[in-house]
């Protein structure tokens, strides 16, 4: 390659590139170089080894330097699984909950996700985005470079169009990629609370379509539960979302097992997300469809959840697991992808280097995403780097931020990058 082409050189650096070996439990699954070098051309990881290998001429010619320190170097962290878009909050419903009372009870004194539908559509696109700003902001402070945001809280068509407008508008303010999720089938409006089929109709022949003509749309989402949508309803969803050309995602298994699983893999879902109660044959079906199994530890541990999802059967079964935090209003308040990974090893007893894949390799799986997630040549360079000593601490301590900068396409966040050393030519 022209070395003379180079923008970023960072040298110094321990590197993981997620690219190892995730068929040989002994093997490096997270392709480790301890001294590494990694070269930046048009937001492009354009040369990546060792740095007794870098090119010569390449350090003088590139017009940055960035020496790491012998910090880590991985990919930018990807939260695949989010609903951090919305309106009001549900804080007052943690104190009833902590008393012993019921979601039902929740529900009837105007509480649940009534109440956050009711803020949201109070909301004005510009409300909702500051309102996301903190845990937008906490979350790219772990290093979160790719995050995706649903809709799902406005339940009527402009309210939902609304929310992917924000939600597309993030990266004006952040050094984060946004993919946006329509999850209309999020769950039953009160004014259709007797007639779900009627709303499956608007979702699938207004809200929809007007959504992917906008080009806000860039998966479909729904939610297969008893509480939610049945099986027959999220396919009229899914046959919609197919006829109009967009990849599905499904929470699913997460109170129970409606087979949702099934579904979403006839369908090749990107993803299944939750999946607690799961059956074998659901996982089967993953496999087979190459379905990513999404974890969310936030909401087993927020709603005190028993049932935990079958690791174990995902690993026999070879479904790549990602991790997420699930972030929203009701059962999931979390704004730490770093937590969200500790509490996978302590919950679920994922090992650090599963939920270190899980956080980028296959968080990028899950949204369909081939040029992020692994550090290679020509893949987006979309970096994290870590002040720690060994890659476990990440999922290992908790409340620390050890993240010393990130980088998004090739782009150093400004307030980092002044922070420390660097040569410019």
């Amino acid at each position: 390659m022209n070395s003379e082409n180079i923008d970023i050189l960072i040298v110094n650096a321990r590197i993981a590139t997620m690219a190892g070996n995730t068929n040989d439990p002994q093997a490096d699954m997270l392709g480790r170089i301890e001294d590494g070098a990694l070269g930046i051309a048009g937001g492009k990881i354009a040369w990546l080894g060792a740095y007794e290998d870098v090119p010569e001429g390449m350090a003088d010619n590139a017009k940055r330097l960035v020496d790491a320190g012998s910090a880590w170097v991985t990919p930018g962290l990807i939260d695949c699984h989010t609903h951090v878009i919305y309106g009001g909050d549900r804080a007052a419903e943690f104190n009833m909950r902590l008393n012993g009372v019921g979601y039902e009870e929740i529900a009837r004194a105007g509480g649940g996700i009534v109440s956050t539908v009711t803020a949201t559509r109070e909301a004005d696109e510009d409300d909702l985005l500051v309102q996301a700003f903190p845990r937008i902001n906490a979350l790219t402070s772990d290093g979160v470079t790719t995050m995706e945001i649903k809709s799902g809280y406005g339940l009527e068509t402009e309210t939902e169009l609304r929310m992917l407008r924000a939600a597309r508008r993030i990266g004006d303010f952040f050094s984060v990629d946004v993919q946006t999720s329509f999850l209309g089938a999020h769950a039953i409006p009160p004014e259709y609370k007797d007639n779900p089929d009627g709303y499956i109709d608007l979702v699938c022949q207004e809200m929809l379509p007007r959504a992917a003509s906008e080009g806000l749309v860039d998966a479909v989402d729904a939610f297969c539960e008893g509480i939610a949508f049945s099986p027959d309803q999220v396919r009229r969803v899914f046959e919609a979302a197919k006829a109009l050309g967009l990849p599905v995602k499904l929470h699913a298994e997460q109170l129970s097992d409606l087979k949702g699983a099934v579904l979403a893999a006839e369908f090749g879902a990107l993803s299944v997300d939750h999946l607690e109660y799961i059956a074998q044959d659901g996982v089967d079906a993953m496999a087979k469809a190459g379905s990513v199994a999404v974890i969310l530890p936030g909401a087993y541990y927020y709603l005190n959840e028993t049932q935990k999802p079958p690791i174990q059967a995902f690993r026999d079964a070879g479904v790549p697991m990602a991790v997420s935090t699930d972030c929203n209003p009701g059962s999931s308040p979390l704004s730490s992808m770093l937590a969200a990974m500790n509490m996978a090893c302590v919950l679920f007893q994922m090992t650090p280097d599963e939920v270190m894949l899980g956080a980028t390799r296959y968080g990028a799986q899950a949204l369909g995403l081939k040029d992020r997630g692994v550090l290679a040549v020509g893949q987006r360079a979309d970096l994290a780097c870590w002040l720690v000593d060994d890659l476990v601490e990440l999922s290992y301590v908790m409340g620390a931020r050890p993240l010393r900068w990130s980088m998004l396409a090739g782009s150093m966040r400004e307030e980092e990058w002044e922070d420390w050393d660097e040569w410019e030519e």
